[in-house]
């Protein structure tokens, strides 16, 4: 599956380079849902929510109630978890709080096949608090921990976040050999070749910068995504 991405910040759709420099805006949310109606799944992320800095919830809960979304940004209680999934999310994404206790109750509140746990990795290492802080552990060395919790995984290799320089296809491939769950990637994914050997590896990719500037097209990669299914 071909997953694009509408990241939401002060009100408007954006690209960020490694989490911190806005390199980009779309165009208005709903116009972005428009382009993307070809796929399956849309995933959304409140960038605000996941920084701290307030939360764009009334667009979040349009996108979610117009189109198939798998919500994240800022999940860090059950009571937001659920709040989303109430918006009509039909997943929600769960980062910084997957490294806590927390991640009991987020399961327990909407239920694990509803939550996606999010491994970002920056130098090597996971990164939280939308990627502000590093943390001592791999994506390989807690990613079995953390199955119960969840229905899959979104791998976001940092490094190349949003700089249109490829991916990392070998920390894929060996997140692909750790887990049975359902694995999302995301991060650098720039040509179609990348595209094509994270499906061929069973892997969704999930795709912002290379679309927005148009590196990749959508009619393409549409019909890769059908041809996947």
């Amino acid at each position: 599956m071909i997953l694009p991405c509408i990241d939401l910040m002060d009100g408007k759709v954006v690209q960020l380079v490694q989490g911190r420099d806005k390199a980009l805006e779309g165009d208005a949310p709903l116009e972005m849902l428009r382009k993307f109606s070809a796929f399956p799944e849309i995933q959304v992320i409140d960038l605000d929510a996941a920084l701290g800095k307030g939360e764009n919830s009334a667009l979040v809960e349009l996108l979610a109630s117009r189109a198939k979304c798998r919500v994240g940004g800022g999940v860090r209680t059950p009571e937001r978890a659920r709040r989303l999934i109430e918006q009509g999310a039909h997943r929600v994404v769960v980062g910084t709080a997957a490294f806590t206790p927390v991640i009991e109750d987020i399961a327990a509140a909407v239920g694990p096949e509803r939550i996606i746990i999010a491994l970002d990795s920056k130098h090597g290492k996971i990164v939280v608090k939308g990627w502000q802080e590093a943390t001592d552990f791999t994506a390989e060395e807690v990613i079995q921990r953390l199955e119960p919790f969840c229905g899959g995984f979104l791998c976001t290799y940092v490094d190349k976040e949003g700089m249109l320089q490829g991916t990392d296809l070998d920390w894929f491939r060996r997140l692909r050999g750790a887990t049975g769950h359902e694995i999302t990637a995301a991060g650098g994914i720039t040509t179609l070749d990348d595209v094509r050997a994270l499906l061929e590896m069973n892997v969704h990719a999930a795709l912002g910068m290379a679309i927005y500037t148009g590196r990749l097209d959508l009619a393409e990669l549409a019909a890769m995504s059908e041809a996947a299914r």
